[in-house]
């Protein structure tokens, strides 16, 4: 039987720099994920994320969970009202999201893909 723990306390993570598939609309927002999991099958992914100020067009094709631990972005939903995100929040960010995600002051957040 199989170790089904993952416990990530010693990870060596993988540093990708500037990763980032999503266009970028305006700003010269860097990114830096250090992906610390990934699943066999490369289907979930997990990791810290960040990235200097600017702006982004998205669209999720997965379900991300996110840990704000510093920093200030603004997503924008096409068909809605900006949300405001700040260190501290959690938040979900579901499949069929399109819109903007705008780095305001440089973000630092734990994620998690599936």
């Amino acid at each position: 039987m199989s170790n089904k723990i993952k416990v990530l306390r010693d990870a060596q993570p993988e540093v990708l720099l500037n990763a980032s598939s999503w266009e970028k609309l305006s700003g010269d927002p860097h990114t830096v994920n250090l992906n610390a999991y990934a699943s066999e099958d490369g289907t979930k992914t997990m990791g810290t994320w960040i990235c200097t100020p600017g702006k982004w067009a998205v669209d999720y094709k997965k379900w991300e969970y996110c840990d704000f631990r510093e920093g200030y972005c603004i997503l924008t939903p096409e068909d809605g009202e900006p949300i405001h995100l700040r260190a501290g929040d959690i938040f979900i960010v579901e499949p069929g999201f399109r819109g903007t995600w705008e780095v305001v002051e440089t973000v630092r957040k734990y994620f998690v893909f599936a």
